[in-house]
């Protein structure tokens, strides 16, 4: 099978010989014929498998076809992906196939200021590309119209709802028109996907390409280590292998940042790419790491959603996965177009339960290796200890916290009682000698006014009026004549 033999539009063709595509590839090839049609689809594929051109190609076929001839452009095709990174990896692939063709895309995601994305949205666009956050705040400002979209494409959906975007997912289904083709891609398919794919999409075609395991080309190993050692470890490893582009997952984004400040200063080009960033410093990791300027990149898995390098050598998973699903998403960022790729991961005590999980998930036991020369009972000095942070001392609480004794102010009573006689009380003018803070009411079943306000502990209030200015206005409580 050819791209010839879609029907794409003879520019479209041009373009996709110009990025270097002489062939479809499986999920392309089983998925494109059903997305022509115009009918609803659920794509099951592991990252790297070109699905991003199999529903970009029809969605573009589609939009140069049939051009709108109103003055301003509706949004017709909207692009939901987990990441910004992935989000402009779409979009970028977007404007490459559909060069010449007049199609506008913008993307959509947090970060970065909306008044690019507004400008672009006022001007007209044809795709929106975007994240669900951002997303939902533009649609509850009133700044995107949904009203004309056709299609909707609903890209690494477990990884959107492993983020926790379902529930901001469905606000945005039930925004967009009913009359519409949905495409829902994910490698895995959990309990939540298939809940949404029988929400969304109507009678689809089921495209499974492959299962969930890394790609053949890849060779796996596991490296017993101490968590104290995992950074010389890794230094060691890049000092033996020093050809290829690395990529390195740590579970938080504090950790990435040290260990690349870590590996920068023992010499090594490397840089991360974490959720603390801006948009414009992640862009400048990207750029530089698919550029060759940095060797080595260490990310979190969120982050990493997007990383589409075809270059890289090595992945190397520093903390080991949550998931044993997690794993093949990481590994797949290596051994693409067929070629050769390595993945190491370093594992601890803490981590047997889950490399089982993931051998039962490959069907095959990973091998354990040593690098030879490494000392395995070496000590590291505390200040190389894992790059933990120091215990944070607890913070006093506010009423833990000493306060300063308030002034006391004398009574002043007045000549009658707040309390009505319904409530058992009678009223008379005090008198010299008695004792005003006294209660008519039996122990136990102090009235409303009595009990304590904002939470603090008082003592019975007094059976006059309170006196103006002994509370400051606006506060809590009852006052005479308002209860």
């Amino acid at each position: 099978m050819t791209f010839e033999s879609f029907g794409f539009p003879s520019l479209l063709l041009s373009n996709i010989k110009a990025m270097g595509y002489t062939a479809p590839t499986p999920i392309q090839s089983q998925a494109m014929p059903a997305v022509m049609q115009g009918r609803d689809l659920m794509g099951l594929a592991q990252t790297g498998t070109g699905k991003t051109a199999a529903f970009l190609l029809p969605i573009l076929t589609r939009l140069v076809n049939n051009k709108p001839t109103g003055p301003r452009r509706k949004v017709r095709a909207l692009i939901l992906a987990p990441t910004r990174e992935l989000a402009e990896q779409i979009h970028e692939a977007a404007m490459d196939l559909g060069r010449g063709t007049g199609i506008r895309s913008t993307t959509i995601y947090g970060g970065c200021a909306m008044s690019r994305q507004l400008s672009a949205l006022r001007q007209g666009t044809d795709i929106v590309v975007a994240c669900p956050g951002r997303l939902l705040d533009h649609m509850g400002q009133r700044t995107i119209d949904l009203s004309g979209v056709e299609v909707l494409v609903l890209d690494e959906g477990d990884q959107m709802f492993d983020m926790g975007f379902l529930p901001g997912i469905k606000k945005i289904l039930a925004a967009l028109p009913r009359q519409r083709q949905t495409l829902l891609f994910s490698a895995t398919m959990p309990d939540a996907i298939r809940g949404l794919a029988a929400e969304c999409l109507t009678e689809p075609e089921t495209v499974r390409v492959g299962n969930s395991n890394p790609v053949e080309t890849v060779s796996h190993a596991i490296y017993p280590v101490g968590q104290h050692l995992k950074t010389r470890l890794l230094q060691e490893l890049l000092d033996r292998n020093k050809s290829g582009s690395v990529l390195v997952f740590t579970r938080t984004k504090h950790r990435a940042k040290r260990l690349a400040e870590t590996l920068a200063k023992g010499g090594l080009s490397a840089t991360s790419i974490q959720g603390n960033l801006s948009q414009a410093q992640r862009k400048i990791a990207m750029d530089g790491f698919r550029a060759g300027r940095y060797r080595v990149l260490v990310a979190t898995d969120i982050a990493a959603r997007g990383i589409d390098v075809s270059q890289i050598e090595h992945v190397v998973n520093y903390d080991v996965p949550s998931t044993p699903e997690t794993y093949t998403h990481r590994i797949g960022r290596t051994g693409r177009a067929s070629r050769t790729g390595e993945a190491h991961t370093f594992v601890t005590g803490e981590d047997v339960s889950m490399v089982r999980a993931i051998e039962r998930l490959l069907r095959e036991p990973l091998a354990r290796k040593k690098l030879e020369g490494f000392d395995y009972n070496a000590s590291v000095p505390a200040g190389e200890r894992e790059f933990q942070r120091p215990p944070l001392e607890p913070r006093a609480r506010a009423y833990d916290r000493p306060q300063a004794a308030r002034p006391s102010r004398p009574y002043r009573p007045s000549g009658h009682s707040d309390r009505s006689a319904s409530e058992g009380y009678t009223s008379h003018p005090a008198q010299p000698g008695d004792n005003i803070y006294a209660s008519d009411r039996p122990a136990g079943d102090r009235p409303r006014s009595d009990r304590p306000a904002y939470g603090r502990p008082q003592g019975n209030r007094p059976l006059g009026p309170r006196v103006q200015g002994s509370r400051p206005q606006g506060g809590t409580g009852y006052s005479s004549g308002n209860r």
